[in-house]
């Protein structure tokens, strides 16, 4: 045989396996990414709390009103810590505590200067417990924290960070919902946000964490 057709028939061969490994290898590629798209199962469409009640959460600003006591009456931040500081009150906890709940410890403490006083306490600034709070990671525009708000919406959340990147996988974005104790459900962003398919909308729950993966191609 001749030396040199015969190294090319070789080279040839050579190449043909390189083609078809390269060629197996996006294969398994393509079906690991399936298999990533579709491992947990879907969200529930109807996922809402409608016992759901707001609880002040730390860096909210509460408007604290005393009736009849207009030098008590003022508008406060909650400290990092949890706490509120008003005239005659010092580092009272509100972190957690609903503004009912708030007005009835405020009143309780202001009992020992007042007589019967009404505390009314308004919620101007939202920002909620860290607990509720709905949490955007990975390749949305704006990733970020936001307030957990009754009947939000996966497209409510999308609407508020931007939609996501040219770089993400929407459709292997997935919730981990900390109220169904950690499970993680699939949701389908890119047919939400770039199809504008409606089907692919889906209640959020207080403390969930929306994961948009970033796309392998």
């Amino acid at each position: 045989m001749n030396p040199i057709k015969h190294v090319g028939a070789q080279s040839k061969t050579q190449a043909r396996l390189r083609q078809g490994g390269a060629m197996l290898g996006a294969v398994a590629m393509a079906l690991i990414m399936v298999g990533c798209a579709t491992k947990y199962p879907p969200a529930p469409i109807d996922a809402a709390t409608m016992d759901y009640n707001y609880h002040i959460g730390p860096l909210d600003v509460v408007n604290v009103i005393v009736w009849r006591n207009g030098e008590l009456s003022m508008a406060v931040p909650v400290r990092p810590d949890g706490k509120i500081t008003t005239p005659l009150i010092d580092d009272l906890p509100a972190l957690g505590r609903t503004p009912t709940e708030l007005e009835r410890d405020m009143e309780k403490a202001l009992s020992k200067f007042i007589r019967d006083p009404v505390v009314t306490v308004v919620v101007t600034s939202f920002v909620g417990p860290t607990n509720q709070q709905i949490r955007v990671i990975g390749e949305a525009a704006t990733p970020q924290i936001l307030p957990y708000r009754i009947q939000m919406t996966l497209l409510d959340v999308m609407i508020a960070v931007g939609g996501i990147t040219d770089f993400a996988d929407g459709n292997a974005a997935s919730i981990y919902r900390v109220a169904d104790g950690g499970k993680q459900y699939s949701v389908r962003l890119r047919d939400l946000v770039k199809r504008g398919d409606l089907t692919a909308n889906v209640d959020m729950r207080p403390g969930d964490i929306l994961i948009i993966p970033q796309s392998w191609f």
